[in-house]
């Protein structure tokens, strides 16, 4: 997620909108709601606003820095069946561990207004906050797309195109990207092609139909040949030389961004500013985005709004969650600490379809971000463990095979690693 400066400009004109619209009925006794989040939701300006137009009622936003610990803290609560927010936000990577936990939840398509539709959202992040017995868990807030980032100068210098149109299709499926690749690495005389083979890996799998677990919460791992056939295809574009072998975030990763260490990385919208930040700006204009993803659309990141039944005022927390995910708080959002909205009409908001981005040379983003998002099929289903697994047996598997290990001996050993985390 990235921060942006806010100007008293845009301050006033928020507050002009809650003087001029949006009042809802008067809340007849003092009550006080909490709002967990974590990061930069973009929600500081909002909540005052809220109050204004709701008197008697007061919001207090708890806000966790990072996002590591407030999960750990939430789903620690759960496992005790301890209190929680009135409003508590969920990122998507933690989102199955906390619907395993659906029945400590409100059901937001009971309580909540019933104006708030299900095509407020896009389908597949709309169904992805809903539990296995169809219970509505989450109202989704932010997104992220993906497309896929390079730097222009490095494909350049190896002979391969760059203008936007042999790039779609030199992106166009993962066969047609790895083989690009193979083409890259020969040329540049040994230069990888991307960052590291789980960052590749991870954006495949999320793809496919069936991921790590089946809905009975199963590993799929032995029977699933499409991750087998993923896991040969990644591994082999690491023999052929395509990984850096880098850790996405780390020091190496960061790193890797400033000194042009590999030509391409998966990019999902909010990764714009990471870049930005690492690779500096001696190298603005040196990356470039494509509207392109590998067989299709992808989604990383992104987070929800639940009401945990804890909360003695459901339905007022639920009508403030609906609210902070309505389309125009989003873009809000969007516009102070750039989470991508989740929301359909916001995709036809101006301000989003005019976000360009300089540092990737004056790419309008918003407009290749929003094709991308709705490019996106129906969500995967992720059990409790499924992220355990990528980050505990995957990812270190794939380091291993970047590392010299033979890919088929340790995949066995990743058939054995799944069963300590699940069934």
């Amino acid at each position: 997620m990235r921060q942006i400066r806010r100007s008293a400009a845009f301050a006033a004109a928020v507050v002009l909108l809650f003087l001029t619209g949006g009042c809802g009925p008067a809340t007849p006794e003092r009550i006080t709601l909490t709002v967990a989040t974590f990061g930069q939701f973009g929600y500081d300006d909002l909540i005052p606003g809220y109050e204004f137009t709701h008197p008697g009622l007061t919001i207090r936003q708890v806000r966790t820095e990072q996002g590591g610990p407030y999960h750990e803290d939430l789903l620690n609560k759960l496992q005790k069946n301890q209190e929680l927010a009135d409003v508590q936000a969920v990122e998507e990577g933690h989102l199955a561990d906390v619907l395993a936990h659906a029945d400590k939840f409100a059901d937001l398509a009971e309580i909540g207004p019933p104006d708030v539709k299900p095509g407020r959202w896009l389908e597949w992040k709309y169904e992805a906050g809903r539990s296995k017995d169809g219970k509505l868990v989450g109202y989704g807030t932010d997104i992220g797309p993906l497309a896929m980032c390079y730097r222009k100068d490095l494909l350049e210098a190896a002979g391969l195109p760059t203008d936007p149109g042999s790039v779609k299709t030199m992106f166009a499926t993962w066969d047609s990207y790895f083989k690009a690749g193979e083409k890259y690495v020969k040329r540049s005389k040994g230069k990888p092609w991307f960052d590291s083979a789980a960052q590749v890996f991870n954006a495949k799998v999320n793809q496919l139909p069936i991921g790590y677990l089946d809905r009975d919460d199963h590993s799929t791992l032995e029977t699933n040949t499409a991750l087998r056939d993923a896991w040969n295809q990644v591994t082999t574009a690491v023999k052929q030389g395509q990984s850096a072998g880098l850790t996405a975030f780390a020091d190496d990763g960061n790193n890797g961004l400033r000194t042009g260490a590999f030509a391409t990385k998966v990019c999902p919208s909010w990764m714009l500013g990471v870049i930005e930040q690492q690779a500096g700006v001696g190298n603005a204009g040196k990356w470039a985005l494509t509207d392109a993803f590998p067989d299709g659309g992808g989604n990383w990141g992104g987070s929800f709004l639940t009401v945990p039944a804890s909360s003695p005022h459901q339905k007022e927390a639920a009508a403030l969650a609906a609210w902070l995910t309505a389309p125009e708080q989003q873009l809000h959002a969007f516009r102070v600490s750039g989470n991508f909205p989740s929301q359909v009409d916001a995709f036809t908001s101006p301000d989003l379809l005019s976000e360009m981005n300089g540092y990737f040379g004056a790419t309008l983003s918003g407009q290749i971000f929003v094709a991308q998002a709705r490019k996106v099929g129906k969500p995967q289903y992720k059990g409790p463990g499924d992220g355990k697994i990528q980050e505990t047996v995957i990812a270190p598997a794939l380091k291993a095979v970047e590392q010299g290990a033979d890919p088929a001996a340790v995949w066995q050993q990743v058939l054995v690693g799944v069963h300590r985390v699940v069934p």
